[in-house]
């Protein structure tokens, strides 16, 4: 007799069987129990999670000789049949190699035929989102109100695939990657079936490499068997399926946190003498460093991470005495390499740097604690704070502005800058600036785009009737010497005063000083001059000195609040 793989050896028969889709075999129980069952029902998730073994099992407890049950009895010549892809009443069909309009119109044309012997006519279509578009609108009709003796059941990996108007008229069902406790169990009980002598941890790595599939999962483990026989030790089960030891992982993190340099190459060394890739080495890296951020950081990572107790006891003793912020730097330098080495020449140096950099990092002072000595130099509660790096610093401190060098005596006291001389008076109109400022504003709010002209103007006269405004030679000047905007202003001016208003354009150089400063001109200068305050406060304030001290730094930059 042909040996039979495990996958298909220890197909679940029963939803009592199906490892890890507890929601999908009580839901599907419940509408037996309570005789609510769907005409078409879609089975989504990875591959190997167990979508057409339900289909399988659930075809069964619907036709099984003992009645519709929850559980087939799989004794019955029916549940055989189905058991064995031989039933005549169900119909497990590849959608995709039938997925042609016309193998949809056979099939339609077969559902009106009654059952032969079984409750139900069943058809099973695998991988449906092959089917093509044709082929979903023939099948349509059929599927929204198909004979009462019909049951549909597709099966997909991607359920995206198929058309809104299929999904409508299906019950779905969403299956889940199986967790890997409960992959290691099943792999457990059908180890011991076998009688094969193994660890748990070398099932974790079998697990580990069927990444949430029970198929992908046992076809590993068949291979294992194939390459070690009934004693499977862990070693060989590493060696087979390419996976990283977990001891490496563990030693070189230990001498990145120690610091230990020379046991980080060695450790690179080993991996590169066993033969790994450099890349998916730092991949399994970058996933142990996550697993120990996580550990530290929630306080039960169980119900996060997809590990073994065994392996997590053991990353919870290697991440004792370690922050979460001291691992979360360490990750992002392997984050970085790892992309890096997608395109690099020399993988093992991105990956010996980041590790070398990891090991050398230096502890940092949480930021909360340098805000409130800050807080506390701010109120005088405190002197100036020592920190650990204030030993190995240069004596000069930082600071945003230079200062003078100190003479062999005494210290001189810093000079104090000179306060800008401030520029001569320009002549104001005769009617008054503030009436100007208004008049430009009341401009602006009626007519923004002339007000904005106006705000490079200097008034040369305002007076009762008359108005001279003065800009220098190019385009404002231009666009004030426009007639459509001396009318605009002079109806604007005069709403403003009540009187009719003469509206007079001149040129001017505003170097000379002799005419009035425009809006524009007093904002430019204004700000300039609160700008000046303020580097002049900046400069001496002690709590700022104290920052740029602190972090080593300098002012580049003010910004007004």
């Amino acid at each position: 007799m042909s040996y039979v793989v495990l996958a298909r050896k220890y197909r679940p028969q029963t939803f009592s069987e199906l490892t890890g889709q507890e929601h999908v075999s009580r839901t599907l129980q419940n509408a037996i129990d309570t005789g609510r069952v769907a005409h078409a029902f879609l089975f989504t998730g990875a591959r190997g999670v167990g979508k057409t073994s339900s289909a399988r099992i659930l075809a069964k407890a619907l036709n099984c000789e003992q009645g519709m049950t929850t559980e087939p009895c799989n004794a019955c010549p029916i549940c055989k049949e189905i058991t064995d892809g031989t039933s005549t009443d169900v119909f497990e069909i590849d959608g995709a190699s039938n997925t042609g309009v016309d193998d949809v119109r056979d099939l339609r044309d077969n559902i009106k035929y009654l059952p032969s012997h079984s409750r139900y006519k069943i058809f099973i279509i695998d991988e449906v989102h092959m089917l093509s578009t044709s082929a979903f609108n023939a099948l349509l009709k059929t599927l929204e109100e198909p004979p009462a003796h019909v049951k549909f059941i597709f099966a997909t990996t991607e359920p995206h695939k198929v058309p809104v108007t299929i999904l409508s008229r299906c019950q779905r069902f969403d299956f889940k990657r199986i967790l890997m406790p409960k992959l290691i169990e099943r792999l457990r009980f059908i180890a011991g079936k076998e009688g094969i002598s193994i660890s748990d941890a070398a099932l974790a790595l079998i697990a580990r490499k069927g990444d949430g599939s029970m198929r992908d999962s046992l076809s590993v483990f068949d291979q294992v068997l194939a390459f070690c026989g009934n004693c499977v030790s862990d070693e060989d089960v590493a060696t087979m399926i390419g996976a990283v030891d977990r001891r490496l992982l563990a030693d070189i993190s230990a001498a990145v946190f120690a610091g230990n340099t020379q046991g980080v190459l060695a450790g690179v060394k080993r991996v590169d003498g066993v033969g790994y890739n450099m890349r998916q080495f730092c991949q399994e890296m970058i996933d142990h460093f996550r697993n120990l951020l996580v550990i530290r950081s929630v306080k039960s990572p169980g119900e996060i991470l997809d590990l073994a107790e065994a392996e997590l006891e053991e990353l919870r003793r290697q991440g004792e005495g370690f922050s979460a912020q001291e691992i979360q730097r360490r990750l992002t330098l392997l984050l970085k390499a790892e992309t890096e080495m997608a395109y690099a020449t020399f993988p093992r140096l991105i990956l010996e740097m980041a590790l070398l950099k990891a090991a050398t990092l230096v502890p940092v002072i949480p930021i909360q604690e340098l805000l409130e000595k800050l807080k506390a130099l701010e109120t005088g509660a405190v002197h100036t704070p020592v920190l650990p790096w204030d030993a190995t610093r240069a004596a000069t401190p930082a600071a945003p502005v230079e200062r003078p060098e100190p003479s062999r005596g005494e210290q001189p006291p810093r000079p104090v800058a000179a306060p800008p001389q401030e520029p001569p008076p320009r002549p104001q109109s005769r009617g008054g600036y503030a009436d100007w400022e208004r008049l430009v504003a009341f401009c602006v709010e009626k007519r923004p785009a002339n007000g904005s002209v106006l705000e490079h103007g200097s008034p040369l006269k305002l007076e009762q009737g008359q108005m001279e405004i003065g800009f220098p030679v190019g385009y404002y000047l231009n666009m004030a010497q426009d007639a459509d905007f001396i009318a605009e202003i002079r109806t604007l001016a005069q709403e403003f005063t009540g009187h009719e208003t003469v509206v007079k354009i001149k040129a001017i150089t505003p170097e000379t000083g002799e005419s009035p400063q425009s809006l524009a001109e007093k904002k430019k200068s204004d700000n300039e001059r609160l700008m000046e305050d303020l580097r002049r406060e900046v400069a001496g304030h002690p709590v700022i000195n104290e920052a740029v001290r602190v972090f080593g730094g300098t002012v580049t930059e003010i910004r007004k609040a």
